[in-house]
């Protein structure tokens, strides 16, 4: 068998494809590159415009297509409702303020660089648009896609998903006879989306929790199910217009509430991975180099506003709505990027007469550009807003000087509780009950908002700003707990508090013994840990030494009016 009749077996040719990108992984492993950028290198390599080796374009592209549902369906198994309620508004807002900021400024650099209108819309259609898939992808691998940022990420770019689908339909139409108008199209679809959200939603309650039920016996039989509904809502998706993310993503919120979701999600997340290697590899293989042609100038213009303006607009948008500059900024970096759907729509133009082979090139190498600078500024973003954070004020509402909680009467505080998640509510709670005084503090203004709709006493503040202890009461606070899930921020948390000479006692919350052991090496003298510490022991240590400080200040009063009166 000769190399040429080696390579057209089709199973030869996937031992090498999968070789080459363990090789080039674990070089790019040792170079301390992204995963994402090593397997688009490979798409590349194996691709036409280096060796030419790929002949399994259909199969790459099924086993890709299999990857992206799986992914968004895995998303979609743990996405928590209520989050997704609070964070609906500015995912609506940011993701139609950063479609419509892109393509009218893009559109107006198109022309500006002497591009006719009908191609500077393409491109500026184009440059609107964040890959779902890369971004989930790299969230999850940071372990962020639950945070707040990664949900309002999530949230617009589901968006996008849904405002590419109306585009494409505007655009397939211009120049184009039907039968059908653009309107009845668009109703046609929105209808369709109802219908098929209908259908999901009934299933939800009369027969998913049964079927899933019926095979957790026997959890091969519930994930082949699991890969099944999220190829098959994906297929539905696909099929009544809309994209295959947003049919497996609602795949995954129709599993999300049953018992199983957890076993399940760990089963699918190797075959995930695997899968998504597959969708890497053929994006790779799509960017055609040798169509790019004399575009450099122009496609660093439009690469440079893509990296630079999607963020800043995003930032302006939720600065506006009170959101804390580390939140908007690593938000923000999520639309850095163009997607793959803009290479779809690209090659739809050029199909349909629209824009030339040049236009291609320039938009596949801006996809090229942006998807690999944006992956590191996303793995990198702790470090980069850590440099960017002062410029970055700008974008923030101005502080007020004190909230409306705290222009106080000179109460004293038992406890200032930092993060507003699930535990902190409870410890809050039992607080409550001992009746001890309490102040809770966040960063995520949604989860502010919640507790004091709960009458729980919140405000809203970045547990590390230096300028900590002008914001809150810290100097009448006997104890400060964080139940911050993130060791780093409550290792920061612990130096401003030292920086500022707090003497009253620090609780610090470690979720794994490792960063328990970190928090002890920074000097925390309390360590607590939610599977071992439960809330209302907690209230109970805090209630014993708060009754000790209160009695130790009583005796102090006394010794002190004895004093005053043998004098």
């Amino acid at each position: 068998m000769n190399l040429s009749e080696l390579i057209n077996n089709q199973f030869y040719e996937f031992a090498l494809i999968i070789f080459l990108a363990t090789l080039v992984g674990a070089i790019g492993r040792v170079l301390r590159q992204p995963l994402i950028v090593s397997f688009i290198a490979v798409g590349i390599i194996v691709g036409p415009s280096v060796l030419n080796l790929l002949n399994s374009e259909r199969e790459i592209g099924l086993l890709a297509e299999m990857g992206i549902a799986i992914l968004l369906f895995v998303v979609g198994l743990k996405l928590d409702i209520n989050l997704i309620k609070s964070t609906g508004k500015i995912a609506l807002l940011t993701g139609l303020g950063q479609v419509a900021f892109t393509s009218v400024f893009g559109y107006v650099i198109g022309l500006l660089l002497g591009f006719s209108h009908m191609v500077s819309l393409y491109i500026a259609v184009a440059l609107t648009f964040s890959s779902t898939i890369i971004i989930v992808k790299l969230l999850s691998d940071k372990k962020e896609i639950n945070m707040l940022h990664g949900q309002i990420a999530l949230g617009f770019l589901i968006v996008q998903d849904i405002v590419v689908v109306i585009v494409m339909i505007v655009l397939s139409a211009l120049g184009a006879e039907s039968e059908r108008s653009v309107g009845m199209d668009l109703v046609l679809v929105f209808g369709k989306g109802v219908a098929m959200f209908a259908i999901v939603a009934l299933l939800m309650k009369y027969v998913i929790p049964r079927v899933t039920h019926f095979l957790a016996d026997t959890q091969e039989l519930l994930v082949l199910f699991s890969i099944g509904w999220a190829i098959l809502l994906a297929a539905l998706g696909d099929y009544l217009g809309f994209s295959k993310e947003v049919g497996a993503f609602l795949g995954g919120i129709s599993l999300a509430s049953t018992q199983y979701r957890e076993v399940v999600s760990g089963r699918l997340t190797s075959i995930r991975d695997f899968l998504l290697l597959f969708f890497f590899l053929d994006l790779g293989s799509q960017l055609n180099l040798g169509i790019m042609g004399e575009q450099i100038i122009p496609s660093a213009i439009f690469s440079v506003f893509v990296l630079v303006g999607n963020p800043i607009i995003v930032l302006i948008i939720m600065g506006f709505m009170g959101y804390h500059k580390q939140t908007s900024f690593k938000a923000g970096l999520t639309v850095a990027q163009i997607s793959e759907f803009s290479l779809i729509l690209a090659n739809m133009g050029m199909e349909a007469g629209h824009i030339d082979e040049e236009a291609m090139g320039l938009i596949t190498l801006v996809g090229l550009i942006t998807i690999t600078l944006s992956t590191y500024m996303i793995m990198y973003s702790d470090q980069l807003f850590k440099i960017l954070a002062p410029m970055l004020s700008v974008f923030e509402k101005k502080k007020p000087s004190k909230p409306k909680e705290l222009e106080d009467k000179g109460e004293k505080i038992d406890v200032l509780i930092f993060g507003l998640g699930h535990y902190g509510e409870r410890i809050a709670t039992a607080l409550n009950d001992h009746d001890l005084t309490y102040l809770g503090a966040d960063i995520d203004p949604a989860v502010v908002n919640h507790w004091k709709n709960a009458d729980l006493k919140a405000v809203y503040c970045d547990a590390e700003d230096p300028d900590l202890m002008e914001v809150l009461p810290l100097h009448k606070s006997g104890n400060v707990i964080s139940t911050l899930s993130d060791v780093n921020t409550n290792i920061r948390l612990l130096k401003v508090l030292r920086h500022n000479h707090y003497k009253g006692r620090i609780a610090l919350t470690a979720h794994t013994p490792e960063a328990a052991e970190m928090l002890r090496e920074a000097g925390a003298k309390y360590v607590l840990q939610p599977y071992r510490d439960s809330a209302e022991g907690v209230a109970d240590m805090f209630a014993g030494k708060a009754q000790k400080d209160k009695e130790k200040g009583k005796k102090n009063v006394s010794e002190s009016k004895s004093s005053d009166g043998g004098s």
